[in-house]
């Protein structure tokens, strides 16, 4: 066993094995931006545009990118991530334990830490809240990844907690540093899943919540005597902000308009379009590549059309990726992998990915799929045509679905509230999934697509299964590099993953709004973020 205050050097080698270079992309809109007072300002509400309604508050339950923005502001974790080395250093952990085989953690708490009801958090708290993810299952989309295998917890003091999984399990440090992992009251642990989405949470974080409205708002004060920041903060005490507003605005002419006139501070959902628009205003854009799963097609192998590994592989060859670029950000860029390049152990899986249109009309063809008059193919009666649902705002989907007609398939769309498509998704039953999931680790895979777990493609136990559980199971960065190289290999060869797009997180602020920035996983804490007087 070891003792480190942060972590070993074989992990940090592991987290930083991938390319890190471009992860903190930051575009200023002008150096004629006045100075930035010398001292930050305390007070305040920060007004933060979002484009969809966050549905579930719950960061132990929630997956999307809004939702665990807000949850972030109200819950703390064990650890937090360095977002430029990668490193993981403290926060309620003052420092931990690991066994050499990866299995057994032992976490020392800081002293002096509560709940905003008053409850204190100990070590029991550690435990009620782990051993409640696992009772939510599938509903902790993330968490419940995180802590899969969890043998048992001990709570041997009240600082101290040791929590023990089946398998070694590599990738547990990194996930304690993630706001699925944070910790909520007693209270809020007893209450049941729907009540806390919809914002029964009581947190140890530096924000309270104070009200929600769907589609509209959700209202965030500061916590009076919060005293326990990640070591990373700028500052000690409590947040500079009294509050913030998160406003629900889907119109992207609304949130330009609204934070150009000064009605608001901050807008997370800019547009590709507005970029330019926004720069030549001297507005203030910061943009960095989400680490993680890329924006991608997941095949359901339970579906008559995805069953077949032609069709999953000819989508892939119809794909022109490059061609997607002309419609996104400036700060995107189409896939090269199943993993973006800011992903730890990421690397370049392109040949794998080129656009070959007559190859996919060619195993189309020898698979029986003939084109009919209206160009579609067709088999057996059935036509190769299919629905996917998404909320995101993704325009280059549009060229895809433009791509893939060319050799005789009939992509549809359908734009619906983010309820309903997460609806859809869990059901299993949509033939092609279509999202992404940021995560600054390569367990992100076997998150998505272990067959024991999510099993996004419904598909039966395979190769890639032992890659993914191997990959999560070794420090050694060589070797975990191996695992997950051949699983991204496989996944794309066998069609089970079409990546497309990496997303790129780009959020701009007004001139007011000052330390403002992203995390390790391209999420906020505005624990240090203040407003300097308006111009």
């Amino acid at each position: 066993m070891f003792q480190q205050n942060f972590f070993s050097k074989a992990a940090l080698a592991l987290l930083i094995a991938g390319s890190l270079v471009g992860c903190d992309q930051a575009a200023s809109s002008s150096t004629e931006a006045s100075k930035a007072p010398d001292a930050p300002q305390r007070g305040g509400k920060l007004l933060i545009a979002i484009d969809t309604d966050p549905n579930c508050l719950d960061p132990q339950q929630a997956g999307n990118n809004n939702s665990l923005n807000i949850g972030r502001q109200l819950t703390d974790s064990l650890t937090d991530q360095d977002s430029k080395s990668g490193e993981i250093v403290p926060w309620l952990a003052t420092q931990w334990q690991v066994d050499d085989d990866n299995r057994r953690f032992t976490f020392t708490l800081r002293d002096g830490v509560s709940f905003s009801d008053g409850s204190t958090f100990s070590a029991q708290s550690v435990k009620d809240n782990f051993e409640a993810i696992v009772k939510l299952g599938a509903r902790a989309s993330l968490a419940s990844t995180y802590l899969k295998g969890l043998k048992q917890i001990e709570t041997p003091d009240e600082h101290t907690v040791v929590v023990t999984f089946d398998q070694p399990n590599a990738q547990f440090l990194q996930a304690t540093s993630t706001m699925s992992l944070g910790f909520f009251s007693p209270a809020t642990v007893k209450a049941t899943a729907e009540a806390r989405c919809q914002g029964s949470l009581t947190g140890t974080g530096p924000f309270v919540l104070k009200q929600f409205v769907h589609n509209q708002k959700t209202e965030l004060v500061r916590r009076d005597g919060y005293q326990w920041p990640s070591s990373l903060a700028a500052h000690q005490g409590e947040s500079y902000l009294d509050a913030v507003e998160y406003r629900v605005i889907p119109e992207s002419g609304v949130r330009f308009g609204s934070l150009i006139s000064g009605q608001l501070d901050v807008n997370v959902g800019v547009t590709p379009q507005d970029e330019s628009l926004l720069l030549a205003k001297k507005i203030k854009l910061l943009a960095r590549t989400n680490p993680g799963l890329v924006y991608s097609l997941f095949p359901n192998h339970s579906t008559p059309l995805m069953a077949s590994q032609p069709v999953r592989q000819a989508l892939n060859l119809a794909i022109d990726r490059p061609a997607l670029k002309p419609v996104l950000s400036r700060y995107q860029a189409s896939a090269t992998s199943v993993l973006a390049k800011t992903t730890p152990l990421y690397q370049d899986r392109s040949s794998a990915l080129k656009y070959d249109p007559q190859a996919a009309e060619k195993l189309l063809e020898d698979n029986g799929w003939k084109r009919a008059a209206d160009g579609i193919r067709s088999k057996d009666g059935q036509r190769l045509s299919f629905r996917i649902s998404y909320w995101q705002n993704a325009p280059f989907i549009e060229l895809v679905q433009q791509q893939v007609k060319k050799v005789g398939i009939d992509l549809q769309l359908e734009k619906a509230p983010i309820g309903q498509v997460v609806a859809r998704q869990a059901s299993g039953n949509l033939t092609v999934d279509f999202y992404n999931l940021t995560r600054s680790d390569p367990d992100v895979l076997r998150t998505v697509f272990d067959a024991s777990g999510r099993n996004v493609n419904r598909r039966q136990p395979s190769e890639v299964d032992r890659l993914l559980l191997q990959s999560s199971e070794t420090l050694d960065s060589a070797q975990r590099q191996k695992y997950v190289t051949e699983a991204a290999d496989l996944l794309i060869a066998e069609g089970n993953a079409i990546p497309l797009v990496e997303l790129a997180t780009v959020i701009a602020t007004g001139q007011q709004v000052q330390g403002f920035h992203f995390d390790a996983s391209s999420r906020f804490q505005l624990y240090d973020t203040w407003l300097s007087a308006k111009e």
